[in-house]
């Protein structure tokens, strides 16, 4: 069997695991972040068996995967595999409901993930961004800080501070540790008009505490951010040119 035909074959795959309109819109939703099957379900509205139903069929594809909560071992959830749909990501991005005017991202300390990912960001993006802790430490974490030297990045807050009072209408909040996106309710995200709301599901290298695994967490960052950003570009760019229209 030939290379053509294989990869025909994966395309058809993919295609056949995408024929569904729930299936569709699992993969729409998962192209802004992670999500656990509850979130899905309570934004498809669909039952618990049904969902089950719909995430086997895109694993099996290789489309979708999941693993565990690093913060509550009983939960998962679930993340997109864009080179799993093999050219056919789906057109209809999920775009924030407004201009985006900062990404803020957010993790329990504030001391190595969400601080790596805003000084990529402001290496991959011209929208302004900044990083806060849902209870944050007393200091940048000493593996963060050597990881970005080894990848010749800059962090750029001096130190941890808190996500109490940094909300304002505009930002693109991006949880990327479990614990903070569990513990944030829809409440405390609702006090000002956000752009947007995502979920990176990311282990945190402070428990681990070895290059190996600051390093990880870098690339899987690196590798998310490089995905948003043009998207969050594109976005602000449309929504920016339709308001100077009207």
């Amino acid at each position: 069997m030939n290379e053509v035909v294989v990869e025909l074959q994966a395309r058809v795959a993919a295609l056949g695991a995408l024929a569904d309109p729930a299936r569709l819109r699992i993969v729409d939703l998962l192209s802004a972040g992670d999500a656990s099957p509850s979130e899905l379900r309570a934004e498809l509205g669909l039952a618990s068996n049904l969902l089950a139903h719909h995430l086997g069929v895109l694993e099996e594809r290789g489309i979708v995967t999941r693993h565990r909560s690093h913060a509550d071992r009983r939960r998962t959830y679930l993340r997109l595999r864009p080179e799993g749909l093999a050219g056919l990501f789906p057109a209809a991005e999920a775009s924030p409901a407004s201009a985006v005017e900062r990404v803020v991202f957010v993790c329990t300390a504030n001391s190595a993930r969400s601080q790596l990912a805003d000084a990529l960001w402001r290496r991959a993006s011209t929208i302004p961004s900044t990083s806060a802790g849902t209870h944050p430490a007393a200091a940048i974490a000493p593996g963060a800080a050597a990881a970005a030297r080894r990848h010749g990045l800059a962090l750029v807050q001096e130190g941890p501070q808190a996500l109490d009072g940094l909300l304002r209408t505009g930002d693109y909040v991006i949880t990327v540790c479990d614990g903070a996106h569990e513990e944030l309710k829809p409440d405390d995200l609702d006090l000002v008009d956000l752009a947007g709301i995502a979920h990176w599901s990311i282990a945190d290298p402070v428990a681990a505490g070895t290059a190996a695994a600051f390093n990880a967490a870098y690339a899987d960052i690196a590798d998310r951010v490089t995905q948003l950003a043009p998207r969050l570009e594109r976005s602000r760019s449309t929504t920016t040119d339709s308001s100077a229209v009207s």
